[in-house]
């Protein structure tokens, strides 16, 4: 019998939150990253190896632009604060208007994350306009092929159609460099994550919604969710899996509560999918593990609850390093990113 070897073993933290067009100010992020104490992720000191941020309606007004070009984003300067000093570097940073996306690993995975790549796609007018769409980072991660999708797509209970166009849109538009993994779903894996804004179905107002939010009864209001019916129909995000929600629905609220807005019936708008493609290559096995799914009801700053997931990857194999599977998953590729340009 032939012994498989583990190549890699990470725990990777992922955040979505629409932020509102707030700055972050004094907002702590120990409890949102998990950095309490709280995270699930094993190994030494329960520490994710690797954080992806989403953010969304990040404040965008022209001067901050301009300054953007020079430093990074506030939210990405507020993350720095908590992460940097625990030994965590940006690796790379990916930015449509107010949608934001960071990627931050320990430093000692770094000789281990090439070809690193980002994408964007604007869906908001038809494809003119930023204000809805998606960014990516893409990379090779020990040998596999790895991309975070964060995106904003079309708002309120009757644009289901419009959801579903977005989706497809930058399925279609988004292009990666590297010849083996030129779309999303030619990736290994896959996360996605952000403010999709899917609604409930139903003719119910949002003072019933809130009543029966307040009365437990989760499980029959997301029979109705929008993102669930057109995964099984196969009209959108049907390749990609989802650990059902059991927090209440994360929008809309009253910013600096946790009161709901009666302006819009509450809904999960705010989701993390993910794929794997655990069989693609012969005596290489691909695992994802979800530890976790949760939001996070203390932040009170916008009109939507940060949501967060955490899950364990593995890259196993029989007869390979991950030298040999980068070859061959990613052999032939455009460039590989340069350690000095991670900050």
């Amino acid at each position: 019998m032939v012994s498989t070897s583990v190549i890699a073993e990470l725990c990777i933290y992922i955040v979505t939150w629409n932020v509102g067009t707030n700055y972050p100010g004094d907002v702590g992020f120990s409890d949102m990253l998990s950095l309490n104490g709280t995270s699930l992720c094993p190994g030494e000191q329960n520490r994710p190896d690797i954080y992806v941020l989403g953010f969304q309606e990040v404040n965008i007004k022209p001067k901050h632009q301009i300054l953007n070009i020079f430093q990074d984003n506030q939210w990405t300067l507020k993350v720095r604060e908590f992460l940097s000093q625990r030994d965590y570097v940006k690796i790379e940073t990916a930015q449509l208007q107010g949608i934001l996306l960071n990627v931050w690993a320990l430093g000692k995975h770094i000789d281990n994350m090439n070809d690193i790549e980002t994408e964007t796609t604007k869906t908001g007018l038809g494809g003119l306009w930023g204000n809805k769409g998606a960014v990516s980072v893409r990379m090779s991660l020990y040998g596999s092929g790895v991309t975070f999708v964060n995106s904003h797509l079309a708002a309120h209970d009757e644009n289901l159609k419009e959801r579903v166009i977005d989706y497809n849109q930058i399925l279609d538009n988004h292009r990666y460099k590297v010849r083996k993994y030129n779309t999303i779903f030619d990736h290994d894996f896959v996360f996605w994550l952000g403010d999709l804004n899917f609604r409930l179905n139903g003719n119910d107002s949002p003072e019933d919604v809130k009543t029966a939010v307040e009365q437990g009864n989760l499980d029959d209001l997301f029979t109705r969710d929008q993102l669930q019916m057109v995964r099984e129909a196969g009209n959108a995000f049907s390749l990609l899996n989802e650990q059902k929600p059991t927090f209440r629905p994360t929008f809309k609220y009253v910013e600096g509560t946790s009161d709901y807005d009666l302006k819009r019936r509450p809904a999960w708008c705010d989701r993390i999918l993910y794929r794997v493609q655990e069989d693609k290559y012969p005596d290489i096995k691909l695992e994802l593990q979800q530890l976790s799914y949760k939001s996070h009801p203390q932040y009170t700053l916008s009109d939507h609850k940060p949501v967060t997931a955490e899950f364990k990857l593995s890259i196993k194999a029989e007869h390979h390093t991950s030298e040999d599977i980068y070859e061959m998953t990613h052999g032939g590729s455009s460039s590989e990113t340069p350690l000095s340009s991670f900050h």
